[in-house]
Order: C-alpha cells, then sequence, then structure tokens
C-alpha cells in the first residue's frame, strides 16, 4: 500500500463494497506521483463516512467539526501559504451545514483544493435526504421519492469569474486520478464533485455488490473533454482563470 496511508488502520471502517476505499487508494497514489508528503500537505476533513479520510491519512490532518472542513483549511493555508491544503468531505458535511463556508471561500479564490465525495445522501446517520439527492430518490425521509431539486454543484463552484470544477466517478480511475491532479495544480479555489452511491443505503438503485455500483456507474455518465458546463451525465471539467 502507499505509504501515505495509515496501513496499521486497514481495512478501513467502511461498508463491504463502498466506493470510498477506491478513492483513498487513488488519491494516495496522486499525492504521491505529485511528490506531495508529509513535509508539505495537509489534509482536512468534516463529519460523515468520507470524513474518515483525516484519519487513514499519514500526514498532518484535521478531522474537523460538521461542516467546517473548509474554514478551517482556509485557515491552515492563509498561515502558511506553502503547504498544499486540500479537503477530503462528503456533500452533505461540504453542501449542507457547509454550503456557506463552500460559497464564500470559492468566492474569495483561495488556493485550497475540495474532493466532495457525493453519494446523494446522509449515509453515516441513517440514510436521511441530502442537499444533493436526485430527485425521485428513495431515502428515509422522502419514502415517496424526493420531489426536492438537488443543490447545484457545479452552478455554485462556477458563479465566480476564477473557477475550476470537475465531475468524475470511482468507476473512472484514471479519469479520477487526473482530474484530482489538475484540481491539485490548479492555483486558486478548485473542486472535484465524485459521484458514487451509497453501497448501503441506496434504495433506487439499490446494489447488492460493489461491482454492480461500479457498473451502474459506468452505465450512467459519460467522458466528455469539452470545456463548458456538463450536463447530469457527463464527467469532465470546466475552468477559468
Amino acid at each position: 500500500m502507499n505509504d501515505l496511508i495509515k496501513n496499521e488502520r486497514m481495512p478501513a471502517i467502511w461498508c463491504q463494497g463502498c466506493s470510498l476505499g477506491i478513492v483513498l487508494g487513488q488519491f494516495a497514489n496522486v499525492l504521491a506521483e505529485l511528490g506531495l508528503s508529509k513535509e508539505n500537505t495537509v489534509v482536512v476533513s468534516g463529519i460523515g463516512c468520507t470524513g474518515r479520510f483525516a484519519g487513514y491519512m499519514n500526514l498532518d490532518s484535521v478531522h474537523t467539526t460538521h461542516g467546517r472542513a473548509i474554514p478551517v483549511a482556509e485557515g491552515i493555508k492563509r498561515a502558511n501559504p506553502e503547504l498544499n491544503v486540500i479537503v477530503v468531505s462528503g456533500d452533505g458535511d461540504l453542501s449542507g451545514i457547509g454550503g456557506n463556508h463552500l460559497i464564500h471561500s470559492s468566492r474569495r479564490n483561495i488556493d485550497i483544493t475540495v474532493i466532495c465525495v457525493n453519494n446523494e445522501i446522509y449515509g453515516l446517520t441513517g440514510g436521511q435526504l441530502a442537499p444533493t439527492t436526485s430527485i425521485g430518490s428513495v431515502t428515509m425521509t422522502s419514502p415517496k421519492g424526493s420531489d426536492i431539486e438537488p443543490i447545484n454543484l457545479q452552478g455554485l463552484c462556477t458563479l465566480n469569474k476564477n473557477y475550476f470544477y470537475a465531475r468524475t466517478t470511482p468507476a473512472h480511475i484514471l479519469h479520477m486520478k487526473e482530474r484530482i491532479k489538475d484540481a491539485v495544480k490548479w492555483k486558486g479555489f478548485s473542486f472535484v464533485e465524485i459521484r458514487t452511491r451509497c453501497i448501503t443505503r441506496s434504495k433506487n438503485p439499490a446494489f447488492k455488490t460493489g461491482q454492480e455500483l461500479l457498473e451502474w456507474l459506468k452505465k450512467s455518465y459519460k467522458l466528455t473533454e469539452e470545456n463548458r458546463v456538463l450536463r447530469e451525465d457527463e464527467l469532465g471539467m470546466v475552468k477559468n482563470g
């Protein structure tokens, strides 16, 4: 395993088949390939399943309170601008209680990278409706299917003159690695949305295995190289700055 992961803490606490294991492994590989290390990099996480990232990284890391990963990361960057500061957290943490921080850190164009693993649900606390939950999705708190329009992460992250937004999935490993690399190298605020589903809580569709989840992601999304607004079924990158 990559020495940027605390191998003594493996296997991770995540459910069998959860795609977070893929994201963790490839994220560590990206850091190593870019020459990032314990000496020059800090990882910040919030609360939730993805929030466990901070505890598994073998470098300086901070496991913050709910919704506060981005302001903590911004504080670290302002205190030591030479550091590579990367937030890895979930959609509920970053776009729900942390949504205000997402808007204003991106507006200030702080030189941090935010990686949002978006499984469209509050998985850790039982499977409640999240800001990102798609219309029609069945959750604990929307048993008849959600009738609420989900938050537009791409729209929020591209409101300002300078922006970097990428969308990818754990089923598109090479694409995911390249987009994370692009984001880390970007000078300014960068945001990577990693689309997936909760292997345990997802109802429509439901998945019996991690392989079923990955196959569904491959069928549901297609790649584009165009620098333009991405449609809902597209993976790619939009940037200006």
